[in-house]
């Protein structure tokens, strides 16, 4: 017992984060997912891409002093993906836990990022972990994992963009509580660029103002706005000496769009402020 003890300590460290992640508040957000964490409330993260959703995430489990594990859902993952599967080796047929199962075993904070990028048969293995059973089968196994005390799970994804695809069935929303996420108020939004991409506040201010321009369009010829991360993205290239005009249209223009003249739009936007 003692030495499995010491591996589950052992992995439990090699997730843990170390450094406190610059995350500004937007509301009462830290509170409540502090007093959700108290009761092991499962929790959902809905917002617009590159809004802070996994920044958020990385601090809460820095400030309770939790493992994180995160996993990158996508439409080719499986069940087994998550919880783990059989392999060959040299010595024969080995069990090897996945991600989900990992962070069942050690305590740690499961954050399952753009959940429903996965398929549906895929999010139905988490159901027993989000309700007062807390445990895992493991089928091809034959075990039943009993969720550690610690255990969370956590997941996220962008409502107003998945929408028109694909979103999660009512089996499995309301089995989390949620918390709304968004882009920052401007002032704000300028303070974070301004720190993740160290550059001055007129600086962060004029691409908070092209971004706010680009978020007016969303539906009128853009899916969406220009994130939070972008931002970040232009600011960190105009630090490191690319021309402003040049860093916005590689970090801010390009990636949004490939329409012509909706780039024509922004474009317009970017030499506007710079």
């Amino acid at each position: 017992m003692s030495s499995l003890m010491t591996e589950d300590t052992l992995i439990s460290n090699q997730y843990l984060i170390h450094s406190e992640p610059y995350y500004q508040p937007l509301a009462s957000e830290v509170q409540m997912y502090e007093a959700a964490y108290a009761a092991r409330m499962p929790v959902m993260l809905k917002g617009p891409t590159g809004c802070g959703k996994s920044r958020f995430v990385e601090y809460m489990a820095w400030k309770l002093r939790r493992p994180l594990i995160t996993v990158a859902c996508n439409e080719d993952m499986t069940a087994s993906d998550l919880v783990g599967r059989f392999l060959l080796d040299i010595n024969g047929t080995r069990w090897q836990d996945g991600p989900l199962t990992v962070a069942t075993r050690i305590g740690a904070i499961c954050y399952l990022d753009e959940v429903v990028e996965a398929r549906q048969d895929t999010i139905v293995v988490i159901h027993p972990l989000t309700d007062h059973r807390r445990s895992l089968p493991l089928e091809k196994k034959g075990e039943l994992v009993t969720a550690h005390p610690d255990f969370q799970i956590v997941i996220s994804y962008n409502p107003g963009y998945q929408s028109l695809m694909k979103d999660l069935k009512q089996s499995t929303k309301q089995r989390f509580g949620a918390l709304d996420f968004d882009y920052p108020p401007a002032a704000l939004e300028t303070k974070i660029v301004q720190h993740e991409g160290q550059v001055d506040t007129k600086t962060a201010e004029r691409l908070v103002q092209i971004a706010q321009r680009s978020r007016n369009l969303k539906g009128h010829g853009l899916d969406e706005g220009m994130s939070t991360r972008l931002l970040v993205y232009a600011a960190q290239l105009i630090n490191r000496g690319i021309e402003p005009i040049a860093a916005c249209r590689m970090s801010l223009v390009c990636p949004l769009t490939d329409d012509p003249d909706m780039r024509d739009t922004l474009d317009a936007a970017v030499h506007t402020f710079f």
